[in-house]
């Protein structure tokens, strides 16, 4: 019997794991909400983190990893993803993607924050997801996949206990797909902030589906702000701090050496936290990231960053900033979503025939804080070994997940009970009031009282639930749901850890701690 396979996202992860399980033998649906590919894998810049040759190896790899997620790595998941990053750079180059090379031919390879050595592969300069995106479209056209753009997954049915399909809605009608095996690749929730790097389509959809299924989440407190991004969240790729750039407040000091002693390339809590304090001290306005001296000359500066970073520099120019004659103006944004649906190494969840890879999962191998550019890495390794468990399960076949998702992890709190309360001067909702309470309650810096007052917030806006009907009513449920559950586990997990950064528990365990004593 033809397993039937619904893939909902079709990013890497989504479009890696329909390709893999149509090679299998399924018969697989791939719904993406927008046109092929509009989620935030064409938007990555740096690329794609592998210990692919030179004086590096899996197990350094693995140590920045494990040292990055402040402690909460899981070592058998973080494992498994730094042990395939040599096959995953094969397969993404045997779909067509071109990676750059140095004048000799040898892959060129960049220093991101938190690396002990450069291993971030990139193509076109700063364009790596791009190409991969655009190599992966046209491997998926070229396949069996049956491929359906403009289509938003509104519900993971659920029958005798397992996944059997899901509701969707394309323009304004709804369908029903039954399948075998439910796949989630939706990607992360960014905007459930005022300030995100994450396109439009990044609404927590797939967090919110496998809530609505009774599938355990965990970890939804993590979220990574990166720390480097315009006033409009245009992405300013780490990778050009990695060649040497540096940031300035407005006095023209260079705040993050005293933050840490790998000041720029610290873990990106520890760095998007020092560029808050600085602006803090400097009544909000944005620090400045400079790379005028990246090299010898403005002239060979500014050749270096049109060769190195094509996209950046192109878009800045076209904003009328020169950042090879001044520093830009920069602030920290809402990133990438560590916790999510929780996963054992095959991408099953808790609800037999529901799967999730890619940012919309929690694997265990990201903890408290991301390594920079494990991303994509993770979205390939784990969206391949899904592919291969959807191929392998059977509807009969019942995978044993208690044990695989037990761990240490902290599980988030139910959002069911009553109400907190209504604060005083409620706003109307809206998803801008949405994004602006969060941003300035459940962001960069979090305490017990200001948590308190968005879950009361957000308790007041979903006590009377209204039936979404058009996609855009769907995604502001969606948003809603994730982000009430999110700030109860902000709420719930009282000390500082990672990303998790708490102003009334300041002294608690952050990757900084732990970074220090390995750079020193």
């Amino acid at each position: 019997m033809t397993t039937r396979v619904v893939v909902v996202g079709a990013g890497l992860a989504g479009g890696l794991c329909a390709l893999r399980a149509d090679r299998a033998g399924c018969s697989v649906v791939l719904l993406s909400k927008g046109p092929l590919g509009a989620g935030n894998t064409a938007y990555a810049q740096g690329g794609i983190a592998a210990a692919t040759g030179g004086d590096d190896d899996v197990a350094s790899h693995l140590a920045d990893t494990l040292a990055a997620g402040a402690g909460t790595v899981d070592p058998a998941a973080a494992r498994v993803l730094v042990s395939a990053g040599a096959e995953v750079v094969d397969e993404l180059a045997a779909l067509g993607v071109v990676f750059d090379r140095d004048a000799a031919g040898a892959l060129s390879l960049g220093l991101e924050g938190a690396h002990g050595r450069p291993r971030i592969l990139h193509a076109g300069g700063d364009a790596t997801g791009a190409a991969i995106q655009r190599a992966l479209n046209t491997a998926l056209r070229d396949s069996d996949v049956d491929i359906r753009p403009d289509t938003l997954a509104t519900e993971v049915m659920i029958a005798r206990g397992r996944a059997r399909g899901v509701r969707t809605l394309f323009r304004g009608a709804e369908t029903t797909i039954d399948a075998d095996a439910v796949v989630l690749a939706t990607g992360g929730a960014g905007r459930l902030f005022a300030h995100t790097t994450n396109p439009e389509v990044a609404t927590a959809d797939g967090i919110a589906l496998a809530l609505r299924a009774g599938a355990r989440v965990a970890d939804l407190e993590f979220v990574q702000f990166h720390p480097t991004a315009l006033a409009d969240g245009e992405l300013i790729s780490e990778a050009v701090r990695g060649e040497g750039a540096v940031l300035r407040d407005e006095a023209g000091h260079r705040f993050c050496v005293e933050a840490h002693p790998a000041a720029e390339l610290a873990p990106r809590d520890v760095v998007a936290r020092a560029i808050a304090a600085a602006m803090a001290r400097q009544d909000g306005r944005p620090v400045r990231l400079d790379a005028t001296a990246i090299r010898a000359t403005e002239k060979e500066t500014a050749s270096f960053l049109a060769e190195r970073f094509p996209s950046i520099d192109r878009r800045l120019r076209a904003r009328g900033l020169e950042w090879a004659r001044e520093p830009i103006p920069v602030t920290p944004a809402a990133h990438y979503a560590m916790g999510g649906v929780a996963t054992d190494l095959d991408g099953r969840t808790s609800v037999p025939g529901l799967y999730a890879v890619g940012e919309v999962a929690r694997t265990g191998v990201h903890g408290a804080n991301r390594l920079a550019s494990n991303s994509l890495l993770e979205a390939a390794v784990f969206a391949a070994r899904a592919a291969s468990a959807v191929a392998l399960d059977r509807p009969r076949r019942e995978p044993g997940l208690a044990g695989a998702l037990g761990g240490a992890t902290v599980v988030v709190p139910p959002v069911s009970g009553p109400p907190t309360g209504s604060p005083d001067g409620l706003p109307p909702f809206s998803r801008a009031a949405l994004q602006h309470l969060m941003w300035k309650h459940v962001g960069l810096h979090r305490d017990a009282a200001g948590l308190r007052h968005a879950l009361a917030t957000l308790d007041a806006w979903t006590a009377e639930p209204a039936e979404p009907r058009s996609a855009g009513e769907h995604e502001d449920a969606n948003l809603l749901l994730v982000a009430r559950t999110l700030t109860r586990a902000a709420l719930a997990r009282s000390q500082s850890l990672g990303s998790h950064y708490r102003s009334d528990d300041p002294a608690g365990r952050t990757a900084s701690a732990l970074l220090s004593d390995k750079v020193a």
